[in-house]
């Protein structure tokens, strides 16, 4: 690593830290040869690969363009967005690849997007899925029904009220406390 005062191409490590996001680590350095510190940041390139063929580095910015525009007119927020452009792009991190085809960029983002609006879930499915016809959604929102079904079944259940586990009526046969 270069001084950028000096140009000395060594420098020393003084502190290093992890991003917030954790996706960048950040190293504080001092030159030997003249004594100053400067910070570096450094992070790990993710390529995605286009149908094309040509790979382009991975752009957050670009995931929320094109989830933005399915969840045109849905409650979905900037935060939300952002928030989802992380949880993909830490998905495909963790994958380890350095290179990604960008079909499986979509793929990431179904998942995230699905758990955030099931509508703007079915709008990119549609589009990215390539639906052809009304049986092609019929069979998504039937998977979706399928899936929560059984999150519904999966969830943990608060009784009925008057079912065993509540405390039932005073029994009437008790005896009357009397008053002094």
């Amino acid at each position: 690593m270069y001084c950028p005062f000096c140009r000395n191409p060594d420098s020393r490590v003084v502190d290093s830290r992890i991003a917030d996001d954790g996706s960048a680590i950040r190293r504080r350095r001092q030159c030997p040869d003249c004594g100053r510190r400067f910070t570096t940041i450094e992070t790990t390139s993710l390529t995605v690969i286009k149908r094309s063929g040509v790979g382009e580095p991975f752009s957050r910015a670009k995931v929320i363009n094109g989830v933005r525009k399915a969840c045109q007119g849905r409650p979905v927020t900037e935060d939300d967005l952002a928030m989802l452009a992380q949880e993909v792009e830490e998905a495909i991190r963790a994958s380890g690849a350095a290179e990604i085809e960008a079909h499986e960029v979509g793929l990431a983002i179904l998942g995230p997007l699905q758990k955030l609006d099931m509508v703007a879930y079915l709008r990119f499915a549609s589009v990215y899925q390539a639906f052809e016809s009304l049986e092609d959604f019929e069979a998504a929102i039937q998977l979706l029904r399928h899936e929560a079904d059984a999150a519904a079944a999966d969830a943990p259940r608060m009784p009925a009220p008057g079912s065993a586990g509540q405390d039932a009526a005073p029994d009437a046969s008790r005896e009357q406390g009397t008053l002094l």
